[in-house]
């Protein structure tokens, strides 16, 4: 499972990178396997989050052969939400393929229509991946490039994917002119957010609110994904929603 989590915030910051605005892109399988969900986010500053849901203990997951067997048939959910949009764009395609990097292959060629190569590795210490995109035009700069270029890039050895980008980069094409970004820092970051709690609750409205309370003496909310609950006693009532004639501050 350590493996598959780490598949997946490696992929997602590797797409995410790519935002151009404040916003945050989600990628979630669900499948009806032993894993019933995989799901990461990340942000423009690519802070990451995620989890897994699975029946399965160490012992018994390694002895299934591939990501297919895990999730089973189901699907991969696209969630991109931009700070400026109220309604997020949302995109789902089937889940095709017996590797995490297969999988987001076929998601990309169904969604972008360009051809997609897709390697990555997860270990306790690492999680990383190579990330290759034909761009629109680039046949008529290089007719034979996406072909020669795809080649080499599939001689990678799974160890070497943990390699500085300029190492491996230079090592799988050291015949080609490559060119190198500024590093970017990805980061696990999972803080608590009680005012998108309490907002969330304020939405419910107070008889809602009153009826949660009736059945229970706390109102429990657990955020599954950072590991958070949230536990509000019968006073948030008339703190989100105050009497007639008392100010809230």
């Amino acid at each position: 499972m350590r493996k598959l989590l780490g598949e997946m915030a490696a992929v997602t910051a590797l797409i995410g990178s790519n935002l151009k605005a404040p916003g945050r892109i989600s990628f979630q399988l669900q499948g009806h396997g032993a894993v019933s969900m995989l799901v990461m986010d990340c942000n423009e500053q690519l802070h990451l989050r995620g989890m897994a849901k699975s029946v399965l203990d160490a012992d018994a997951e390694a002895r299934i052969a591939g990501v297919g067997d895990l999730l089973g048939d189901g699907r991969l959910v696209l969630t991109l939400q931009p700070k400026t949009a109220q309604t997020p764009y949302q995109s789902v395609v089937p889940i095709t393929g017996s590797t995490l990097a297969a999988i987001f292959e076929h998601y990309l060629a169904q969604s972008e229509q360009q051809p997609a190569r897709l390697w990555l590795a997860a270990t306790a210490d690492t999680a990383c991946g190579l990330f290759l995109q034909k761009l629109p035009g680039a046949d008529g700069l290089d007719p034979d490039g996406w072909n020669r270029i795809e080649q080499l890039a599939a001689t990678v050895r799974h160890e070497e994917l943990a390699l500085s980008p300029a190492t491996l980069l230079t090592r799988l094409f050291n015949a080609e002119n490559v060119r190198l970004y500024a590093p970017r820092q990805a980061a696990w970051h999972c803080p608590r957010d009680e005012e998108k709690v309490r907002n969330m609750l304020l939405s419910l409205g107070r008889e809602e609110l009153e009826a949660m309370l009736a059945d229970a003496e706390m109102i429990a909310i657990e955020d599954e994904i950072c590991g958070h609950e949230y536990r509000f006693g019968p006073e948030i009532v008339d703190e989100l929603f105050p009497p007639e004639g008392r100010i809230l501050h």
